[in-house]
């Protein structure tokens, strides 16, 4: 009998909704033998005869943007036969890992006790990974990658305690894990996490040589003016299409303390308007954390700029900045193309760099090129 993940990825073949690649084809291989070894193993509790249920060996999906590996762990996801199970993006799994440990540092006997069940000890690790681990035997993580310091140093130790608390892991990266955290500070302290990924997860890269993303987005124009309801349906039509079915979970970035909501986020794509980027009182650190943490921003109802909006246009250079930098994929919807964004007004020959800038990212070169 077929595995659920083989049947879901063959039902999209047939579609038409995908097309044949046979990089995919040998990564959906991989996660039909993880999906038989949890149907194996079945659903055992907490404890049973004094013994913790079992981790398995999990996946790591690596390759560039575009080559379909969220859209595999989706199709794993769904069909895991698993009823405790959860998917979400690595970075917003890690801000929620600090503030379990910030809790339990922070938290006395009765505030510990109510978040983790238990209250005793100094180390936030243990209890952290306890946590996690109760209420998710798999865990889908979508592009790993590791930049800070800070989770760098955690890592090792709670992939170990959850590993021994019988967790599965699958998680899609960019990287090969031997480039995590590539020229990071002390990064030796950081190898026996790599070492433990690769004898505890199968490592399959999908490289193949379409990126399906860069398709849809050659096939049509990333800047649309004016705001017009074709426009306006053409914009929704691509963000559609770029999602491939897959939901808009929305994301949170931590910058400087502060939480940045973006509700319309889903994986490494994020989509929100000129006034809710612009309008308000973001600054370089934002802009930063958005570009740092997406490759593809859909921009949307970006106005014509006059003098009495010029805070608006420095947010805006200033975000463009950042996007360009990162080398993040911009699709925008505008009221006018970038010469006529900011003519004149205080700043408006500094525009004329994020005029050429904005130029530059709708051309095949920029969208072709791949992130570090």
């Amino acid at each position: 009998m077929p595995s659920s993940v083989r049947t879901a990825y063959r039902d999209r073949l047939k579609a038409g909704d995908i097309q044949p690649d046979a990089a995919q084809e040998r990564a959906v291989e991989t996660l039909a033998r993880l999906e038989a070894d949890l149907d194996s193993a079945g659903e055992p509790g907490f404890s049973l005869f004094g013994r913790k249920p079992k981790s398995q060996k999990g996946i790591y999906l690596w390759g560039p943007v575009g080559r379909g590996k969220s859209m595999l762990m989706d199709l794993f996801f769904d069909s895991a036969p698993v009823a405790r199970k959860r998917r979400t993006h690595f970075h917003g799994f890690m801000g929620e890992v600090h503030g379990h440990i910030d809790a339990w540092r922070k938290g006395d006997a009765a505030a510990r006790k109510a978040r983790f069940g238990q209250s005793r000890g100094d180390d936030p690790i243990a209890p952290t990974a306890e946590l996690i681990a109760g209420q998710a035997r798999l865990l889908c993580f979508d592009e790993l990658q590791v930049t800070d310091i800070a989770d760098a140093m955690i890592l090792g130790r709670l992939f170990e305690a959850l590993f021994e608390l019988g967790v599965t892991l699958v998680a899609t990266s960019n990287r090969p894990p031997d480039d995590l955290y590539k020229d990071g500070l002390n990064r030796q302290l950081f190898l026996p996490f790599i070492d433990m990924l690769k004898s505890r997860m199968d490592v399959v890269g999908v490289k193949g040589p379409t990126d399906f993303r860069l398709d849809r987005l050659r096939s049509a124009r990333v800047w649309l003016s004016p705001l017009d309801l074709d426009n306006e349906r053409s914009f929704d039509a691509l963000w559609a299409d770029m999602l491939g079915g897959r939901p808009e979970t929305g994301a949170t970035l931590e910058v400087l303390g502060r939480k940045l909501h973006l509700p319309r986020a889903s994986g490494g794509m994020v989509r929100a308007s000129f006034a809710s980027l612009c309008d308000t009182a973001l600054g370089p650190n934002d802009y930063l954390a958005i570009a740092g943490r997406f490759h593809t921003l859909f921009l949307e109802d970006v106005p014509r700029l006059t003098p009495t909006k010029r805070s608006a246009a420095r947010r805006f250079n200033t975000l463009v900045d950042a996007l360009y930098e990162a080398r993040v994929r911009l699709v925008t919807l505008a009221e006018v193309a970038p010469r006529a964004l900011y003519p004149e007004g205080e700043g408006a020959f500094e525009f004329e760099r994020t005029v050429s800038r904005l130029e530059e990212m709708q051309s095949a070169d920029w969208l072709e090129q791949d992130r570090d």
